[in-house]
């Protein structure tokens, strides 16, 4: 499928986060996975480690993030790119809703860091 519309996507709501997929491998994606995240206001991030690298592209609002020992606030129009592995967690602190475009290659897995829980997120396989 060529053309994935809104309507077509699936939506998964995790860590306060809701995830709406749209480039994945059922819906005929090889490569890339590519995902909405929307973020509700005061939502806190989770902080894990992914085994792929992963961009994100702010569409709206602010998001608080922390790579390894780096942290910084990535304002609607930044780009962020997470290198495989390292440690990653992104809050949104505001009192507005934030949404980020996200890209990786299919088949990414990131492992929690409280309690080392290894998830594959449907939306990035």
């Amino acid at each position: 499928m060529t053309h994935l519309t809104r309507s077509s996507v699936r939506t998964f709501h995790i860590h306060g986060v809701d995830f709406h997929s749209y480039a994945n491998g059922a819906a005929g994606a090889t490569q890339l996975g590519a995902w909405r995240a929307e973020f509700a206001p005061r939502t806190p991030g989770q902080a894990h480690r992914m085994t792929h690298e992963e961009v994100l592209y702010l569409l709206d609002g602010n998001l608080d993030i922390e790579i390894d020992d780096e942290h910084f606030t990535a304002e609607a129009g930044d780009a962020v790119l997470v290198p495989a592995r390292a440690r990653f967690r992104v809050s949104n602190n505001t009192d507005e809703p934030a949404a980020a475009w996200v890209t990786t290659p299919l088949g990414m897995a990131a492992t929690m860091e409280s309690n080392g829980e290894r998830m594959t997120p449907p939306w990035a396989q």
